[in-house]
């Protein structure tokens, strides 16, 4: 139970941060009404959240090479 406390505290200081920080915006477009005798209306969102564009590139890395010796064998060269 604590750990799932732990884990909702770390989400809300997640959402928290992101609207603070512009990545996430909600703006409002309809608003709340409430029902008379039926009917009634919610209110309606927009969700503004930030693009992120990930690429990938092709590259050559120089891996060293590795050599194991046994104990008392000689070196190889």
């Amino acid at each position: 139970m604590r750990a799932f406390l732990v884990m909702l505290g770390i989400v809300a200081l997640l959402v928290l941060a992101a609207l603070l920080t512009g990545f996430l915006r909600f703006d409002q477009t309809q608003t709340a009404q409430l029902p008379r005798l039926e009917g009634g209306q919610a209110p309606k969102f927009n969700a503004d959240v930030a693009d992120i564009s990930v690429g990938t590139e092709n590259k050559t890395v120089a891996v060293p090479q590795v050599r194991v010796q046994k104990p008392g064998e000689p070196a190889a060269q």
